[in-house]
């Protein structure tokens, strides 16, 4: 499958009625087309469209991007870890986890990641390249395929790859999966993660969008999210919190804090009571995380009892905090580890 071949469920409504008008076909059929490929549909599933357009339309591009090549079964919870192929080769990761309140899938927005946060598998071998609307949103019809009459019902975008290091693509993807011609999936019902970048973050407060912020803070001051996330390089723990507070004002929606556990880094109670002081009064919630071991990079995660402690100053503190429920330990759920496996056996 050629990688120049124009991906036509990256286009909105009005651009594909653009591009099948210069094909000479009357504006219905682009509505039926947009309707057949966010179903998930391959050309010859379109049976309300004639041979001859689907076959100009398969000369010009690509009906679903994305393609399962491995899933995973948790024995422990059922999530399941999907490893997607891509038109050029390459492969993303996704996780569906299955809650009381719908299925949940975790979606990558880059080809690796070139963030470089010390703690995640995703950034090992930096980032290939960003994936386009179409690659992102081909993850969630791969996902409703598996979940046969149920469909996603919440989307991350937490897998591999910096969302707001591939803007344009993933505001593109999120006004197509909310589109209600299309998957229909309200934008409240999904969650965007960020390690910190502050300009994207202003700026995607001012799209309209009222989905989730999660932002990647991991640390209580500067000086250990130096040495732990390079983005802190860049933008001050206070530029970043700033961000958050624009968000929350623009969009009336709490910012959701991200912390990885890291036992003799950051998981201290000092470390605990620090960080409350820090977002005392903010609209927020902070998700605990006990770290999945990174042994390239010399990091553990922590007990419970350390974690226990932690979510007590927390909760002490009036600060709205959770420990995150860990799913699929058993099939390597955390973000690159399982693409990193394959990429080592197909090229040992």
């Amino acid at each position: 499958m050629s990688e120049n071949k124009l991906q036509w469920m990256g286009l909105y409504p009005e651009e594909l009625k653009a591009a099948l008008a210069e094909m000479g076909e009357k504006p219905f059929r682009a509505s039926q087309f947009f309707s057949w490929l966010h179903k998930g549909a391959y050309f010859p599933e379109m049976t309300n469209l004639s041979l001859t357009l689907r076959e100009k339309l398969a000369e010009k591009g690509i009906d679903q991007p994305v393609e399962m090549r491995e899933r995973r079964v948790s024995q422990l919870d059922g999530t399941k870890k999907f490893l997607y192929a891509l038109p050029d080769g390459n492969c993303i990761e996704g996780v569906l986890m299955r809650y009381h309140y719908g299925a949940t899938l975790c979606v990558s927005t880059q080809v690796g990641c070139k963030m470089g946060c010390r703690f995640c598998a995703s950034t090992l071998d930096g980032c290939v390249r960003n994936l386009t609307a179409a690659e992102i949103l081909g993850q969630v019809q791969c996902a409703n395929r598996e979940l046969g009459e149920e469909r996603v019902h919440n989307i991350v975008l937490m897998g591999s790859g910096e969302p707001m290091d591939n803007y344009d693509e993933v505001v593109r993807f999120l006004r197509l999966v909310s589109h209600p011609d299309g998957l229909n999936i309200g934008l409240r019902h999904i969650s965007v993660s960020t390690c910190g970048l502050v300009p994207q973050m202003r700026k995607f407060a001012q799209e309209g969008l009222p989905v989730t912020l999660s932002l990647s803070l991991h640390a209580p001051n500067d000086q250990i999210r130096r040495q732990i996330m390079p983005v802190a390089l860049r933008y001050t723990m206070e530029e970043t919190l700033d961000a958050c507070r624009y968000y929350i004002e623009k969009t009336g929606r709490r910012v959701v804090f991200e912390y990885a556990l890291i036992d003799g880094v950051n998981a201290s109670e000092e470390n605990a009571e620090e960080l409350s002081d820090r977002l005392r009064g903010m609209q927020c919630h902070v998700n605990l995380i006990p770290l999945n071991t990174v042994k390239e990079r010399n990091l553990f995660g922590v007990t419970e009892a350390q974690v226990s402690a932690f979510l007590n100053v927390l909760e002490r503190r009036h600060i709205s905090a959770t420990r995150r429920r860990e799913m699929g330990d058993d099939i390597e759920g955390a973000c690159g580890q399982l693409r990193k496996k394959i990429m080592r056996e197909d090229h040992p």
